[in-house]
């Protein structure tokens, strides 16, 4: 079987998965993508009497405002902290995006800009090229086969989403990819609550699964008037 053949078959289940999947797919995706604000929002609510000690006793030593501030420096200075949290970035302007269209079919008869300059498809690029972010901060640099095969096989799937070529496929083979890492890396509920490794697995999981339901947006809706699967159509 050639290279030509295997694509067209990788494309072909990709498309079967569309098609199963096209009801609930998008749901599915907003979900995974708000699961991380919902982490958040659950951990202040159940323990919150913890995090109010906390916030008292760094008041109380005159501290509070200088941990906002290294906090602010960590984020800024750490790259793969700063990047992941680029990527979530990227999965919410994509669901701005989606929200656009949505508005925009209420008035489809008002005249728009040009489908390549609208506001949608600048949001839905700049989702896409943000959200590989993600994948920069897996890639591992030692000289052994598994990693390099592994960032070759990366970074070109990352190139493909960030350009918008073989766009649902690239994405949804980046889901599955995201999928196994984060239920084997970031395996939270083996860990005993009390341990700080516990709390640092789960944040990274629900931001991972968020990520996740940005792809998966760009696999229902596609990648946007800004991308060479939309220029395709136009050769």
């Amino acid at each position: 079987m050639g290279h030509g053949d295997l694509m067209s078959r990788a494309e072909d289940v990709a498309d079967q998965f569309l098609r199963v999947t096209k009801h609930y797919l998008p749901h599915m995706a907003r979900l995974c993508l708000v699961s991380t604000f919902l982490e958040d929002g659950f951990r202040m609510w159940f323990q919150w009497g913890e995090q109010s000690e906390y916030i008292e006793s760094t008041w109380n030593c005159g501290h509070f405002l200088a941990n906002i501030f290294t906090l602010a420096y960590s984020i800024l200075w750490d790259p793969k902290f700063l990047m992941r949290n680029l990527a979530l970035g990227g999965g919410l302007l994509l669901l701005l995006a989606e929200c656009r269209g949505e508005a925009r079919s209420v008035f489809a008869g008002v005249p728009s800009l040009g489908h390549q300059s609208s506001p949608k498809h600048l949001l839905q690029l700049g989702g896409r090229v943000l959200l590989v972010l993600m994948f920069m901060t897996l890639l591992h640099f030692d000289l052994s086969l598994f990693s390099i095969l592994q960032n070759l096989v990366g970074t070109a799937l990352i190139v493909l989403v960030a350009v918008g070529f073989k766009t649902k496929l690239a994405a949804l083979t980046l889901v599955v990819w995201l999928l196994c890492i984060n239920f084997t890396f970031n395996a939270f509920w083996s860990i005993p609550s009390y341990k700080p490794m516990h709390d640092f697995l789960k944040y990274d999981f629900f931001q991972t699964t968020s990520v996740i339901g940005g792809l998966l947006l760009v696999v229902a809706l596609g990648p946007g008037g800004v991308s060479m699967d939309e220029k395709k159509k136009e050769w």
